[in-house]
């Protein structure tokens, strides 16, 4: 009864005001046509009076005048009558002529209204403190042939108007209720009888669709197919996302939907680095990238081949002869492909196109691209060699291929090539640039077709996705689906999907960190900082995407604007060099140093230094203590396409206490809006929200972590991992429907996905 009351009340308050609406206009018509109805009459009585007024007037003759007009006001809805001498004297009026009415009234129409000897004017408006009395005034010239004799005043009751648009409006609304009444009667009816059709063969569907239900025993309805199909999808869907998501669950998707299928993922950076330590030994570490953060965990939970650069000093020495090597150390849960690269190579592949071109290029920081042919042949170069290396690594002729970042931009078109039955997932882990940006890449045509080898194609957020479906749409010929996000080049269709990026839930850091006491006790040590001191921290690579320099002026700002932070707070900077090998990174690292070094000669003193900076690789362990230690962290990249400092710093808080300051120019944002959202760029704004953040009381730090990490917690990197898996198993499903894997043939367009 509810639900149809929620419908009625709302339908009959919308129609009853329409019902008002139209009887307003009906009374507005009706009264117009009563007006023109009057200014009739009232020309036909001056027109069969006419020639006695005349006579009358000429004679002076006033019984017979007032005679006359005790004859005219006996006429229908006329209260009173007058006669005005042209000279505007009264001449005569019938008994009650209301004085406010007289000659005196009409006299400045008469003086508007002169044209040459005579005089001509419509019905009179009354005055405002009039205007509510039911009368209706019309004042008509008499005229002798050309002369005008005598003017012809006449007050129309108009009462019979009113009563006659109360009639009217009570029958309108009677009239226009019924019909919405019966309307709405009968829409419900409709409704509640579809409904229950359609909701008794929904759960004869669903009753099938469970495990063990039986098969259906009769045809299913026409009319139910597309409903049926909808159906199916959304019960997959709600199976996949109902629970959090956890390595177990991850193995199970990947069992079930893919027969426990091992994966392939390409990336150029290692998840473990063997590096030799001074002494001669191999030390095992792990490179600071928030790409190794996310797909490393799915690595462990899904096993499978991470086929990946091999950077260390003694990778060689520890692959076998296959150049594989069982990682984790102790776990040995998947293993590692390496793929060695020549110094021209690395140079022009990785320092030159990847990095001084593509990396500035997706990024709005202001840095100018660079590109030269020679870097981009290196990087043609290395997509072929490590397409190679993955053909060696999968099983089957229809494996499913990870390709991680935009150092593989050809890659997928390579494997492709190889493979034509590969699902290929390639997830691009930076921003995209628009589409006139996108123009400014000399090899932009090159870069597109080689992404549209891919089965799926990947981006942290939804803007992402629309720029490349732009950048598509300006520069190349194919057919996009707007609706499906979907691009179809030469027969196959590629899919365009966001899936943030997401960590490790729970933290496996976490479980061998000390406790949060303990961690600020040992950190606050070795800073050399007193009990009751505030500490901020920021963890980074030395890029200048990061925003490190406008970090540390907003922290210089900080100490400007609230001195009562000087001597307390200090603020840490992480930051692990990257790609030295590159002037613009060299220059930075120096700019870093020169900045940190301004700072505390301005506002240091004795052993305070307001900012401390420790540049060098930090293992996860270290990291997640300092994280642990910290009163705040402050994230401040000038453009991230996710930035998964800012959901490490919230996991590591299992004390609930804390605070995020997140620039808004990163994909966390979207995410984590209990962080304080700031731009870095206005130095105002992000050192009044250190300071806020500072002063926030236990309670509200509480409020905003729970709420973020609870977020993380259901939004995880399995469950990052999951989604993707399960939108190229649909797809792998589909495809062999429609016998393009089957038959070794390319499908039609109207049989693609």
């Amino acid at each position: 009864m509810r639900p149809t009351l929620r419908f009625l009340l709302p339908l009959l308050a919308i129609l009853g005001g329409l019902a008002w609406v139209a009887a307003a206009f009906l009374n507005r018509t009706t009264r117009s046509w009563v007006e023109k109805d009057v200014s009739l009459r009232a020309h036909l009585v001056a027109n069969g009076a006419h020639d006695a007024i005349v006579a009358d007037v000429r004679t002076n003759d006033s019984r017979r005048l007032a005679t006359l007009l005790g004859d005219i006001v006996r006429g229908d809805h006329l209260t009173a009558v007058a006669v005005c001498g042209t000279d505007l004297r009264p001449l005569d009026e019938t008994k009650g002529f209301p004085a406010a009415f007289g000659c005196a009234f009409i006299g400045p129409e008469v003086r508007r209204a002169r044209v040459g000897g005579g005089f001509t004017f419509r019905e009179l408006e009354r005055p405002a403190e009039l205007s509510s009395l039911p009368v209706f005034v019309s004042a008509l010239p008499i005229l002798d042939g050309d002369d005008p004799v005598a003017i012809l005043v006449l007050v129309h009751d108009m009462s019979y108007v009113g009563r006659r648009e109360a009639a009217t409006t009570q029958l309108a609304l009677a009239a226009f209720l019924l019909v919405v009444l019966a309307a709405s009667v009968a829409t419900v009816l409709t409704a509640r009888f579809s409904w229950q059709s359609w909701s008794a063969e929904a759960r004869r569907l669903l009753a099938h669709m469970r495990p063990g239900g039986s098969s259906l025993a009769r045809a299913e309805r026409k009319e139910f197919q597309p409903f049926l199909s909808d159906l199916r999808q959304l019960v997959s869907d709600l199976a996949a996302e109902r629970g959090l998501w956890s390595p177990e669950r991850l193995r199970d998707t990947l069992t079930h939907h893919l027969r426990g299928e091992g994966i392939v993922v390409v990336a150029n950076r290692e998840p473990y680095v063997h590096d030799r330590a001074a002494d001669g030994t191999v030390e095992v570490l792990h490179p600071a990238s928030g790409l190794v953060t996310a797909l490393e965990p799915v690595m462990r939970a899904c096993s499978g081949t991470w086929v990946a650069h091999g950077s260390g000093s003694a990778d060689r020495d520890t692959v076998d002869r296959h150049d594989r090597v069982r990682v984790p150390p102790g776990e040995e849960s998947y293993q590692i492909r390496r793929v060695w690269l020549s110094p021209e190579e690395e140079q022009g592949y990785y320092y030159g196109f990847s990095n001084e071109g593509l990396w500035p290029f997706c990024h709005i920081v202001h840095a100018r691209p660079t590109f030269r042919r020679s870097d981009f042949d290196e990087y043609q170069r290395v997509n072929e060699r490590f397409a190679a290396a993955v053909c060696q690594e999968v099983q089957g002729i229809d494996p499913i291929v990870l390709v991680e970042d935009y150092h593989f931009a050809l890659l997928p078109r390579l494997i492709r090539e190889r493979l034509p039955r590969a699902t290929l997932i390639t997830f691009w882990h930076i921003p995209w640039p628009n589409a006139e940006r996108f123009g400014i890449c000399p090899w932009y045509r090159e870069i597109l077709d080689g992404l549209l080898g891919s089965s799926i194609l990947g981006f942290h957020t939804q803007q992402h996705c629309n720029n490349f479906l732009e950048s598509v749409d300006r520069y190349l010929e194919t057919r996009i689906d707007r609706e499906r996000q979907s691009v179809v080049s030469s027969g196959r269709e590629t899919l365009v999907r966001p899936y943030p990026i997401a960590i490790e839930w729970p933290n496996r850091w976490i479980e061998t960190c000390p406790p949060v006491a303990e961690c600020r006790r040992i950190v606050f040590q070795e800073l050399g900082l007193e009990a009751g001191a505030l500490l901020g921290v920021g963890v980074d690579r030395l890029d200048y995407t990061k925003g490190i320099e406008e970090r540390l002026l907003a922290v210089e700002r900080l100490l400007e604007r609230f001195p009562q932070y000087r001597g307390r707070f200090s603020f840490l900077q992480l930051a692990a060099p990257s790609r030295t090998a590159i002037p613009r990174y060299r220059q930075l690292n120096e700019d870093v140093e020169a900045l940190a070094t301004r700072i505390n000669q301005r506002f240091g003193r004795g052993s305070y230094r307001p900012v401390i900076l420790r540049r060098s690789h930090h293992e996860p362990p270290s990291i997640h203590r300092h994280y642990r230690a910290a009163d705040l962290c402050y994230v401040s990249s000038l453009h991230d396409g996710m930035n998964l400092v800012a959901k490490e710093f919230v996991s590591a808080r299992d004390d609930e206490h804390g605070v995020l300051v997140l620039s808004r120019f990163t994909g966390a944002a979207r995410e984590l809006t209990e962080a304080l959202l700031v731009n870095p760029y206005d130095l105002e704004e992000a050192s009044a929200a250190l300071a806020f953040g500072l002063a926030m009381s236990p309670a509200e730090q509480a409020e905003r972590m729970r709420a973020m990490r609870a977020f993380l917690a259901e939004f995880n990197v399995y469950r990052w991992a999951g989604r993707m898996l399960v939108d190229a198993a649909r797809l792998r499903q589909k495809e062999r429907l429609a016998g393009r894997l089957s038959l070794g043939v390319a499908p039609a367009k109207d049989a693609m996905l």
